[in-house]
């Protein structure tokens, strides 16, 4: 595919992947306190998207033996990290100000390429990540010791931010060739699938499906001033807000790349904070809105700001290396 004409895919797929993750949390909320407890509505949520990618996992039945790591890492991190501690977040806090708080995570991306992969990064990226966590303190209102908001839920929160960084982290990785074993990226179907199967084994014990009270699902729950059934709120909390947001937002990063798609992610906090506040009530007062606003800009500023490419940092280094050393004539 053309470069241009791939940019352009993958920027709209990640559009379609912030905006089918925003609903995420405004569908979920009523469930939750209707009485399944968050892990409960995780869990559902991640065994019924497997259920219905199963077909998908058949046809790349290969890559648990070809990327095993990579499987398991995207389940562990992009899947149960990200969606468990965010519904826990959202059952103790506004889902907005969650939300804001887990767009921490271009900051610590950021950290990630600078401290881990040693990649160097602009003056710009670094105000942006310090613009986000201004922005952050202003969203959890510090000075008042954190305001009405649950200490607990703000460190799902803040659990979801990191979580978020191994998402953009095993994306961005699916869509590079992995040596000789894999001459072609990983298909980010595949990759969804296999995560999600990951993800639903590892919470089944501590989720404990089986003590879910299965009768709520046939009432129907309080959303936006109607009554909505719980089975389309729980359907579209599978269908959009996970396979949907899931298969698009892998798509996106492989043919982009986190930092890229990052920004655009940025759209899923202002989806879920207009619905919060149209469909749950939940408004937020002026200096969180501020707060708000200085987040996202921060997010952009910092991901827009493209860190060294690894081989560019090391050609630099070996430059710099190189001009050190002492000048040597050998003679033949």
């Amino acid at each position: 595919m053309h470069p241009v004409s791939q940019r352009r895919t993958g920027l709209s797929l990640a559009l379609v992947s912030a905006c089918a993750f925003g609903g995420s949390g405004v569908a979920a909320k009523p469930l939750i306190d209707a009485g399944l407890s968050p892990l409960q509505v995780v869990w559902l949520r991640i065994a019924l998207s497997a259920l219905v990618l199963l077909p998908v996992a058949v046809r790349h039945r290969d890559l648990p033996r070809r990327h095993p790591g990579l499987l398991v890492g995207f389940g562990l991190i992009g899947v149960v990290c990200v969606q468990g501690c965010y519904f826990f977040a959202i059952s103790r806090i506004p889902v907005a100000v969650a939300l804001l708080i887990e767009y921490l995570g271009p900051a610590l991306l950021l950290c990630y390429v600078r401290f881990v992969q040693r990649r160097r990064v602009t003056r710009a990226a670094a105000l942006g990540a310090l613009v986000t966590t201004m922005g952050l303190a202003l969203v959890v209102q510090f000075w008042d010791g954190l305001g009405s908001l649950d200490p607990l839920g703000v460190l799902a929160a803040l659990a979801a931010a990191c979580g978020m960084v191994g998402y953009f982290i095993v994306s961005e990785k699916s869509g590079a060739k992995h040596g000789d074993e894999a001459a072609e990226p990983v298909d980010p179907m595949g990759l969804t699938a296999y995560g999600l199967i990951v993800g639903a084994v590892v919470l089944l014990p501590i989720a404990q499906p089986w003590r879910t009270h299965w009768h709520t699902l046939g009432t129907e729950l309080p959303l936006g001033g109607n009554q909505v059934p719980a089975l389309a709120l729980l359907g579209w909390v599978v269908l959009v807000s996970t396979v949907l947001a899931y298969l698009t937002g892998v798509a996106s990063v492989s043919r982009l790349s986190a930092p890229v798609a990052g920004v655009v992610a940025c759209l899923e906090a202002v989806v879920a904070t207009v619905l919060a506040w149209v469909l749950l009530g939940q408004h937020l007062d002026a200096p969180q809105i501020a707060g708000g606003l200085l987040v996202l800009t921060g997010a952009c500023v910092a991901q827009l700001s493209t860190a060294t490419p690894p081989e560019a940092s090391a050609a630099a280094q070996g430059r710099e290396e190189r001009r050190e050393q002492p000048l040597t004539h050998v003679h033949g």
